[in-house]
């Protein structure tokens, strides 16, 4: 005896749901649909990123203080091992504002980073209850530390403004943080999908950012070091294609003016570039599994 469902031919619930126009809900969605998409939600990413913001601070005495003090400590301990220990300040005009604008920087990507590749994980509930583009948790993420940075960078305009003045210089500011903005949002948006499938990412960065704050002329002039060591030209043009040196290296320009006369060659295009190249990669690479996060 055969079912009613048998009888009107709809035992097969995918031909059921593909005649009355049904998909699948984690169906990935074309890279443009996914982008206008992604760009109607941009309120709730500044809301979570807001709200990230207002708790990492609501448990402590001090609250939202800590943006401002955290980076300042960081520069303290950093200018004692560095700059005092080991004599790096020596030959530097300003090492305070250098210090601070080369930890700065690097700071904002590396923390984009590491906070980006758990975004996901972290949020394992919201991503299997909602449908929603699974790309506004890492944006999320970087809004938030570059919220951090705008806080840090006011602290060092106030600082390179009592010590060396102000100058209309100071503009390229703007520029500098908006490519490296670009390129942090690239990254953190590839770190995101890795950090979801492989867990262990998350305490492997710690040691390769570390080594990269150790390689990209934070407490040092790398030109005039390599300059010093005759260094070969190609040298010089090799590390200088390491993204955070160029990012140092233009907002340096920016804001301090012995930094002009010693800069690293072509950094505002290899700014740029690695800017374009790590925005358009990360979002691509993060969308192609956009239907496989949250499953498992």
């Amino acid at each position: 005896m055969s079912t009613a469902a048998e009888q009107t031919g709809t035992s097969d619930p995918a031909a059921m749901a593909e005649r009355h126009g049904l998909s699948k809900s984690s169906l990935r969605p074309p890279l443009g649909s996914y982008t206008r998409e992604l760009w109607s939600r941009r309120q709730f990413i500044v809301s979570y990123a807001r709200a990230r913001t207002y708790a990492l601070y609501a448990g402590a005495r001090l609250g939202s203080l800590w943006q401002i003090l955290t980076p300042i400590l960081n520069a303290a301990v950093y200018y004692l091992a560095f700059g005092v220990l080991l004599g790096t300040k020596n030959g530097i005009d300003n090492y305070v504002a250098f210090l601070l604008s080369g930890i700065f920087v690097f700071t904002y990507t590396q923390r984009s980073m590491t906070e980006g590749s758990r975004s996901l994980a972290l949020n394992l509930s919201l991503i299997r209850t909602l449908h929603f583009p699974r790309a506004t948790l890492p944006l999320a993420y970087v809004l938030n530390e570059l919220t951090q940075m705008l806080v840090s960078m006011g602290l060092l305009l106030v600082i390179v403004g009592l010590t060396d003045g102000i100058s209309p210089r100071w503009l390229l500011v703007i520029p500098a943080l908006f490519l490296q903005t670009m390129f942090n949002v690239g990254v953190t948006l590839i770190f995101a999908r890795v950090g979801t499938f492989v867990s262990d990412v998350s305490q492997l960065l710690p040691f390769v950012t570390r080594t990269w704050l150790y390689a990209s002329g934070i407490f040092f002039s790398l030109p005039a070091k390599l300059t010093q060591a005759d260094a070969p030209g190609w040298v010089i043009h090799v590390l200088s294609l390491n993204p955070i040196s160029a990012y140092i290296d233009i907002v340096r320009r920016a804001l301090l003016d012995e930094h002009v006369k010693n800069q690293l060659p072509h950094a505002w295009a290899i700014s740029i570039a690695w800017s374009f190249i790590a925005l358009v990669a990360g979002f691509v690479y993060f969308w192609r599994a956009e239907d496989r996060y949250g499953r498992g």
